[in-house]
């Protein structure tokens, strides 16, 4: 599992460079001329020192300060441009991951994770973003070999003995930093998946805060977020150690070695083995070491959170479809399950044909899940086949499928502002259709103060029952040729139910529907209903027919 997590982490790596590979190269050339430009100050005024100041040359020291002046013009251009590059690639790399993100987990047939809402969150919008910084950090790792390598070439042409030291110290230096990496990346990695499930804890409560208080249950959620913000501080804290312990040995021994270098070549210099301008360029050429070997150790520390993101994003990105999906063009005609067999069922079949209202009960919550992830082409069935017009599910392209087919969930999100932002599938849509829609609903008292009544995020103001009533108009205003149900009159009284039970009937007349519920109003309207028991069809009928069986009058009356 951790080799396959590795493997799609890379093949993500090396995707982002080749998309990028042209801003990349910008950044890198850039600023690697910031560096080598860097590194030739100290040159260039040890230069000034021997050439100009040494000889009194008013001509010499006229064209140094202009040597000068061009340099540092070169090397602030060189890191401005370099940056410009750069950021540009890593927000068009981040903007381009998280859509992928988000594309993998909203659309197509769904994705296996054992992963929460928040924790996808998360993923899609700071691990994408930490992701994309690999960009930066190659363009900051080559551009500050660049600078090592002329600060050694310089060094070994003043005084070979300081330059192979530096040679051979460097190496040692940044390998000794890199072993440090993995025990940041871990802390790293622990802290971001901790944070992703506090994130996920925290969606998860302020979804279900209604019922919470409806049934006392917010003390103990609150018990256990105050758990996974804990655990998360905790991880936090540790990471931010790791990262203080690397920082603080990086800056120490990097300070050590110029401190060796600048006493060597003071000490060359009392035994005039170098010049003075020579001992000013070597002094300049160690301060500057700090920048490229700070930056190496500086891009192994963020390298370890990146690569943490990375490799969540890969996760993501590369987890398993929930069914299949194939590029057959969906067309309109009776959906059917031919003898399926999954979890919850064994065996069903059931048609619903253009024109009918088709009901389908069952005695156990897996059966229904089954059933109405089976229509939704979000599972694959073990045995057996889903079809719609006689294709199967997973051969018909997505984008069809949902043109043909809408599956309504139980589970009821809201999006907008206002009553008309929730309920519009189409911007052509005209208030007055909006209305019929609310209408077959039984929810025209929401549209009362008109279609410009506020909502807060999610319908956070309406009721349950409100909320279910809306999603019924939204679904109805959608019109498909085939559309499935599930539960949708579960927080309303009877009298409501009755009504979206006639609304639903009337408002579909001529297109196939499929309700999948143990309502008894809305099983009453349908043509026929299928009667699923012990993951079996026991009865196949009218409603009031079916009501003879036993069980089945056990599973709508009670």
């Amino acid at each position: 599992m951790a080799e396959a997590t590795d493997g799609a982490s890379r093949r993500l790596i090396r995707g982002m460079f080749r998309r990028q590979r042209r801003l990349v190269a910008l950044t890198a050339g850039f600023w690697s001329m910031h560096q080598l430009c860097e590194a030739l100050v100290p040159v260039a005024i040890g230069l000034v020192v021997d050439q100009a100041v040494g000889t009194g040359s008013t001509t010499a020291m006229a064209w140094s300060l202009l040597g000068i002046f061009g340099l540092f013009t070169a090397l602030t251009m060189g890191w401005r441009t370099g940056l410009w590059f750069g950021t540009r690639a890593e927000l068009e790399e981040a903007h381009e991951l998280r859509m992928r993100v988000v594309r993998r987990v909203v659309t197509g047939r769904g994705i296996r994770t054992d992963r929460q809402t928040g924790e996808l969150l998360s993923i899609a919008t700071s691990d994408t973003a930490g992701a994309a910084e690999l960009l930066e950090l190659g363009s900051r790792v080559f551009s500050a070999s660049i600078g090592l390598v002329v600060s050694t070439v310089v060094l070994v042409r003043i005084d070979w003995s300081l330059g192979i030291g530096l040679m051979i110290g460097v190496p040692i230096l940044v390998l000794a930093l890199n072993a440090l990496g993995p025990l940041v990346e871990r802390h790293t990695s622990a802290q971001q998946e901790a944070l992703g499930q506090a994130a996920g804890t925290a969606s998860d409560l302020l979804t279900g805060l209604r019922p919470l208080r409806g049934f006392g249950g917010v003390e103990e959620a609150a018990r256990r977020y105050r758990s996974a913000s804990r655990t998360s501080l905790k991880a936090n804290v540790g990471a931010i150690k790791a990262g203080a312990a690397f920082v603080s040995v990086s800056t120490f021994t990097t300070g050590l070695l110029i401190a060796v270098v600048a006493a060597l070549a003071g000490w060359f210099a009392l035994r005039d083995r170098i010049t003075i301008g020579e001992l000013i360029t070597i002094v300049g050429l160690a301060a500057f070491l700090t920048d490229p070997v700070l930056n190496l150790a500086h891009c192994v520390f963020r390298l370890a959170t990146a690569r943490a993101g990375a490799a969540r994003v890969a996760e993501v990105l590369e987890a398993p479809e929930r069914a299949g999906a194939g590029g057959t063009t969906a067309a309109a005609g009776p959906l059917a399950l031919d003898d399926v067999h999954t979890a919850g069922l064994d065996g069903v079949s059931l048609v619903a044909g253009p024109g009918e209202l088709v009901g389908v009960a069952t005695s156990d919550i897996a059966a229904a899940d089954a059933v109405t992830e089976l229509l939704a082409g979000t599972r694959r069935p073990d045995r057996g086949a889903v079809t719609l017009g006689g294709t199967p599910l997973p051969e018909l392209d997505v984008a069809a499928l949902r043109r043909a087919l809408l599956v309504e969930p139980h589970a009821v999100d809201l999006f907008g502002d206002t009553l008309r932002d929730a309920l519009r599938t189409d911007d052509r849509q005209e208030d007055a259709a909006l209305t019929r829609a609310l209408t077959a609903a039984s929810a025209t008292e929401l549209s009362d103060g008109g279609l410009d009544h506020e909502l807060l995020d999610h319908g956070a103001n309406l009721s349950g029952g409100q909320r279910q009533r809306v999603a019924v108009a939204r679904a109805l205003l959608a019109d498909r040729p085939v559309m499935v149900f599930r539960d949708p009159t579960t927080a309303v009284d009877a009298v409501t139910e009755h009504a979206i039970a006639e609304g639903i009937r009337e408002h579909r007349d001529g297109r196939a529907t499929v309700l999948v519920t143990t309502s008894a109003p809305l099983l009453d309207r349908c043509d026929r209903v299928v009667f699923v028991d012990a993951g079996r069809v026991a009865g196949t009928g009218r409603h009031r027919d079916l009501l003879a069986v036993p069980a089945y009058a056990d599973v709508v009356l009670r």
